[in-house]
This record gives C-alpha cells, structure tokens and sequence, in this order.
C-alpha cells in the first residue's frame, strides 16, 4: 500500500471514528507519522481527500449495483445488493452522518453527489422494475419510482437516524443488519404469493443476526 492509499484509509478510520468535523490534515498525518508536507504532497486539503473518499464510494457503488440478471434467483441478488450497501455504510458512515455540512463546504463535490444520486436512483429503480419482471412484487410504475426513492432515502439516512438516537453515537454491528430488516419491509406491501414468504424469511434472518449482536435500541 502506497501512501496515498494509506492516507485514504486512515482518514476514512479516523472520520468514521471521531467525526469528519473533528479531523484535521495535522491529525491525519499524526497518525500515519508522516509530516503535514508529505500529506499535502498527495493531497491539496481535507476537501481533496474527502473527494478521493467519494470517488471509491461512488465506484463500489456503480460496480455493485448492476441490474437483475434474469439467469440467476432474484432475491438471493436482492440480499447481495443490502448486504453491500449496507456493508458500504458501515465502511463510510461518516460520510452520511455529516453529509449536509461536507456538501456545504464544497461546491464541486456537491455537484458532483447531485449528479451521482441521479444515477443511482435510476439504479434502484431499474432494481424494483427488474423484482416487478421476475413476479418478486406487484407494483405499478408510479409506485415503483416511490419505491425508488423510499428505498434510498432509507439506506442513505439510516446510520445517522440511529446514531442521534444513541447517547454513546457510536455505530454498532447490529444497527446494519436492522437497516436490512427495515428496507425489507419496504417490499412487503408488493408481494406476491409468489415472494411472500421468502421476504418473510429473509427478514427474520437479518432480524436473527441483529439479535445475536449486540442490544440496540433501533
């Protein structure tokens, strides 16, 4: 791993750990025992390597979350797609948990999440279709876009919802396998006989493995 990458994960540790706000390039380069010059040698700023941060985001996404391919058992592709995005909250969460303020502070980052949560909701969206082909739910297309948007709004605002009701604000294990549970729930109006009882089953499985983690009051 060169420095560059070193520098990237550190910070994406140390923000996800005390904050994105309370973090500054001195602390970053503390940690990694280099000296500030070395870091603004790969970076220009906090602002450069939040943007960096983003850019790994955004392809994990963009390269996890393909459409439904026909050949294969849509919910096992569902359950695939949860336990990434919810794997890629765990691994960024201080990037939604301070999202406003970070936009705020940089236009062309900003610019660049508007264009990005376009495309995606075109993704989740061609998801739900894709679940509506393969007879997992009902749905009509105006729903379907509803959906679409119920859906990301939940996976994007689920950790800081749950961390400002935590007095500790710290993120648990369990919290990701309830945001499962909870955008599981989402599909089960649209149903069908079909997919009932296996949405059913799945929500128990995760509601399982919340349960064996530690308590949380989500």
């Amino acid at each position: 791993m060169n420095t560059k990458e070193k520098i990237i994960r550190t910070s994406i540790a140390l923000f996800n750990l005390h904050g994105e706000r309370a973090i500054t390039t001195n602390h970053i380069a503390s940690n990694l025992g280099i000296s500030p010059g070395n870091l603004y040698y790969h970076f220009k700023n906090k602002e450069d390597i939040i943007r960096n941060i983003f850019s790994l985001y955004r392809e994990h996404l963009s390269t996890h979350f393909k459409p439904l391919d026909t050949e294969f058992e849509p919910l096992e592709q569902l359950t695939k797609y949860l336990d990434s995005l919810f794997d890629l909250m765990w691994r960024y969460h201080f990037f939604y948990d301070n999202l406003t303020d970070i936009l705020a502070r940089d236009g062309v980052l900003k610019k660049q999440y508007i264009e990005f949560q376009t495309d995606l909701l075109e993704q989740v969206l061609s998801v739900v279709i894709g679940l509506r082909k393969s007879k997992v739910i009902d749905i009509t297309d105006d729903d379907a876009k509803e959906l679409a948007h119920m859906l990301k709004m939940t996976v994007s605002f689920w950790t800081p919802y749950v961390k400002a009701r935590r007095m500790t604000g710290v993120l648990e294990q369990q919290d990701i396998y309830n945001g499962i549970v909870k955008v599981l729930m989402l599909f089960k109006p649209y149903c069908t006989d079909l997919s009932e009882d296996k949405i059913q089953s799945l929500q128990s499985q995760y509601q399982r493995l919340a349960d064996e983690s530690l308590p949380s009051i989500a």
